[in-house]
C-alpha cells in the first residue's frame, strides 16, 4: 500500500473545501436535489463509508444526533431539509465560496493518517467562518485516499 504523504493531506484538504462550495453552488443553482446529489457524489469520492463506518462529529450537531457514522447521516448535515434530522440547516448550502486550511499537527503512519487544525469559511457576503476540525485518513484497496474520521466544533470562547 502506498504511504500516504503531507502532499496527499494537504491535496485532500483542498478536495474537501472545493466539495462543500460545489454544494453551495449546486444549492443556489439548482435547489435542494442538486445540492444532496452534489453532496452524496462527494462522499463517494473521498469519504471512506465502503470501509465501514465514518466517525464523523458535526460542528453543529447535537444529541442523539451529535454522530453520524452513515452516509446519510452525513448527507443530512451537509444539506439540511431532512425528517430523519429536522435540526440540521445544512451546513454546505450556506453560500460558501472558499475554504482555507491552516495544519497545526499531523500523524502519518503508512497508509493511515491524522490532521488537525483550523478551516475558514468564507461565503459570498465575505462573511468567514473559523472551526477547528480533525480529519482521519486511509487508502482503500485502490489507493485512493479516504476521511474515516471528521470532527470538527466551533473554538472555545472563555
Amino acid at each position: 500500500m502506498q504511504a500516504i504523504t503531507s502532499e496527499d493531506i494537504a491535496a485532500a484538504l483542498v478536495i474537501w473545501g472545493n466539495g462543500k462550495v460545489a454544494i453551495s453552488v449546486a444549492f443556489e443553482d439548482g435547489g435542494i436535489e442538486a445540492a444532496r446529489q452534489t453532496a452524496a457524489a462527494n462522499l463517494d469520492a473521498y469519504y471512506g463509508y465502503t470501509l465501514g463506518p465514518v466517525l464523523f462529529k458535526p460542528t453543529m450537531a447535537s444529541g442523539a444526533q451529535t454522530f453520524r457514522p452513515t452516509r446519510e447521516g452525513a448527507v443530512a448535515y451537509f444539506c439540511g431539509h431532512s425528517n430523519d434530522y429536522p435540526l440540521d440547516a445544512g451546513f454546505a448550502i450556506q453560500g460558501w465560496r472558499s475554504i482555507e486550511s491552516e495544519t497545526a499537527a499531523e500523524f502519518i503512519q503508512g497508509d493511515v493518517a491524522m490532521w488537525m487544525g483550523w478551516v475558514s469559511l468564507t461565503d459570498k457576503t465575505g462573511a468567514a467562518t473559523k472551526v477547528d476540525k480533525s480529519f482521519g485518513y486511509k487508502r482503500d484497496d485502490a489507493g485512493v485516499l479516504r476521511i474515516v474520521l471528521h470532527h470538527s466544533s466551533l473554538p472555545y470562547q472563555p
